[in-house]
């Protein structure tokens, strides 16, 4: 009892101490609010802009020192304040600029753009329906807090792959991800080891997947070059739910939240993909934009604030569409080349592309060509077959090669005719 008594005496007397001191408690508020009433506007506004004022000043000093191009095939590469970036043409697949491109870094949540392939690939194949149920597990459900991003599955529930597939990509949720990691493979653990094998198909050399959402882990890492490959696949390979990417939001559950990619809302050229971001990876974003006949793939890893990242991405794709174009030296089917052949029913077949070929290469560059047949062509040769190669240079550097491939069947000669151009052969004419 004398305990009690004394706890309620001493929080009496600490609240009469603080009505007694200045700028705190009941004495405080009376005094602020008379002060504001009678203050300028101006000076209201200026006292109440000085928290966003003072954030700003804090986020721009997180900012890390401009990193100039390592790599650039055009002049004047912007210089961005982030730890790795890059910037690759999509149908070539080649790097126009970038900074620390193999360096190893937290990815966060990019990493869901290969659980996302990965599911994409299952639907495609036929291992996954869209209407597929998957059950949320205790360990995939989120709880709700703000230390992580969530589609808000409820637990024990079940939702459909194609809900989770859009919670992925628009909502970039954990839940989402653990859920459909734990129904195609048992475990997170399981799921990425399918990751890693997908990765190492596509060529994605410094990268390592622990799970499925991106959350910390030291072994989990890949490379500006790397998510680039990522994305191009996802690009390249899934036509049919790549628009899942510039979908600005999506609601589920009664819960709806918007695409985190600010590019989305402000360039109409920008589709995707995926941005990310914990304290240790810091702000990321890997874009895809597409102006005319061009499509570029931009990533920015480990920036200072969603506001930097959007705005070095703007800064690189504006340089990359800005200094390069797209040129073609030949259109399919055009005559590229006149083959010799031996021992067929035509001595030549004509070769030429079998697909469009396009270069992008800095503007206003010259683009010379040359031809390479395969020696000692012989019939029977089916149209479609790759009979050599034309390649591309500008500068005297290759930018370039594509298949030649025969333009027309040519037949092998009957017996007689056969045995005289053996004959011709031989003899040398």
């Amino acid at each position: 009892m004398h305990t009690q008594n004394f706890s309620l005496l001493s929080i009496a007397l600490a609240i009469a101490v603080g009505s007694l001191l200045p700028g705190t408690g009941a004495v405080a508020a009376p005094a602020h609010k008379a002060k504001t009433s009678t203050a300028p506007k101006s000076t209201a506004k200026a006292k109440a802009s000085k928290p966003k004022a003072a954030k700003k000043a804090a986020t721009s000093a997180n900012a890390l020192p401009p990193l100039e191009a390592q790599v650039a095939l055009a002049p004047n590469p912007p210089a961005l304040p982030a730890k790795a970036w890059l910037l690759m043409d999509f149908d070539s697949g080649e790097v126009l600029a970038s900074a620390n491109a193999d360096e190893a870094l937290p990815p966060a949540s990019l990493t869901k753009m290969m659980t996302s392939y990965i599911v994409e690939q299952a639907l495609r194949s036929g291992k996954l329906k869209q209407s597929d149920l998957v059950t949320v597990s205790e360990n995939a459900w989120c709880r709700g807090t703000s230390a992580e991003s969530c589609m808000y599955l409820p637990l024990n529930s079940q939702a459909t792959v194609i809900d989770l597939l859009r919670g992925i990509i628009i909502q970039s949720g954990n839940d989402a991800s653990k859920a459909i990691a734990e129904h195609m493979a048992g475990s997170e653990a399981g799921f990425a080891k399918l990751m890693n094998a997908e990765a190492q198909r596509l060529g994605m050399t410094h990268t390592t997947f622990v799970n499925p959402t991106g959350l910390p882990d030291p072994a989990h890492k890949s490379s500006a070059r790397d998510l680039a490959i990522l994305a191009r696949a996802i690009i390249r390979d899934g036509a049919e739910y790549y628009p899942l990417y510039a979908e600005r939001d999506f609601k589920y559950n009664g819960i709806k939240q918007g695409n985190r990619n600010a590019l989305l809302y402000t360039d109409p050229t920008v589709d995707g993909l995926k941005t990310g971001h914990t304290a240790e990876a810091g702000y990321c974003l890997v874009t895809s934009s597409k102006r005319n006949d061009t499509r570029l793939i931009s990533v920015i890893l480990n920036t200072h604030s969603a506001q930097a990242r959007a705005d070095q991405t703007r800064t690189l794709l504006g340089w990359g569409f800005g200094s390069f174009e797209k040129v073609t030296p030949f259109a399919v089917n055009a005559v590229v080349e006149t083959a010799k052949v031996s021992f067929g029913q035509a001595d030549t077949v004509a070769a030429g592309l079998g697909t469009p070929w396009m270069l992008t290469v800095p503007r206003g560059t010259a683009v010379q060509t040359a031809v390479q047949l395969k020696p000692g062509l012989e019939a029977p040769i089916a149209k479609g077959a790759v009979i050599g190669k034309v390649v591309a240079t500008s500068n005297g550097k290759p930018v370039g090669e594509a298949p030649l491939v025969a333009q027309a069947d040519v037949e092998r000669s009957g017996w007689l005719l056969l045995a005289w151009q053996h004959v011709r052969k031989w003899i040398g004419q």
